[in-house]
């Protein structure tokens, strides 16, 4: 894998992250679908604003699993369909700011994945990084906050689902053994339930892995999480779902699985 050395462009003073000419923040499926479940995916897409160049990498780079979640965005529109569930569709790489990290943390724009220097990343300023997050991080989480609370007010049981995939090696550790992991928090009657159903499957299984839910989901906690809404992240392992029968297979497995659960009614 090839790393330029050119580093992006940085734009002088102060404009708007995304221009007339960049594709829109997030692509919203089904909306008045009546399934009882909303998907979320917040690493479906690997675009970068124009106004970043390339972040200095090339197109191997970008199109590796450091910029997006492999499948991801083909799952999301085979259940969006199964389940006639509304969903929200990330459009930009994760690279140019993480949506599923707090945004002060340290990671949520990477100078580094894997071992590859993003050269567009590094030695940013709190501007720099209030510029990435006030016009792209902000703005997409408004977008599912709309489309959420309008099928909540709705009066429609929802259960929020958010689908990721994971590679199967990272950093040159261990090759991770799990098929599909189910992340959670402080609710997990999702996420026992979907376990459980796989492992009878014979699948292997991982209970908040390859990542624990209780450190990564910023938008399950955000969206559900903090109002009692019943939610489960979902991770994939990617060699499983990188060709379009595989991500079939998996949205079969998925979507059966959570219909035989249904949405689970939330606290109030």
């Amino acid at each position: 894998m090839v790393v330029m050395d050119a580093s992006a462009p940085k734009p002088a003073g102060p404009c708007p992250l995304l221009g007339t000419d960049d594709p829109a923040i997030a692509e919203i499926l089904n909306p008045e679908g009546r399934g009882g479940f909303f998907l979320l995916a917040c690493h479906a897409g690997r675009a970068i604003p124009r106004s970043l160049g390339t972040l200095g990498l090339d197109e191997e780079a970008l199109s590796a699993h450091i910029g997006w979640d492999i499948g991801a965005a083909d799952i999301a529109r085979r259940l969006s369909r199964r389940l006639d569930a509304p969903a929200v569709l990330a459009t930009y790489s994760r690279l140019v700011v993480d949506l599923n990290r707090l945004p002060d943390a340290i990671d949520s724009i990477p100078a580094e994945s894997d071992g590859i220097t993003i050269p567009g990343n590094r030695d940013l300023d709190n501007e720099d990084r209030a510029w990435r997050i006030d016009n792209l991080f902000w703005p997409y989480h408004n977008r599912v906050s709309g489309a959420f609370a309008a099928r909540w007010n709705g009066g429609r049981p929802t259960s929020l689902v958010a689908i990721h995939t994971f590679t199967p090696c990272l950093n040159g550790g261990l090759p991770r053994p799990w098929e599909v992991g189910f992340l959670w928090n402080r609710d997990g009657r999702l996420a026992r339930q979907l376990i459980r159903l796989l492992q009878e499957r014979g699948f292997c299984v991982g209970d908040n892995e390859p990542y624990s839910g209780r450190y990564f989901s910023f938008s399950m906690d955000y969206h559900a999480g903090d109002a009692g809404v019943p939610h489960v992240g979902v991770e994939i392992r990617q060699n499983l779902v990188d060709t379009p029968a595989g991500a079939e297979r998996w949205a079969v497995l998925i979507g059966d699985a959570l219909s035989a659960i249904g949405p689970v009614q939330a606290a109030r």
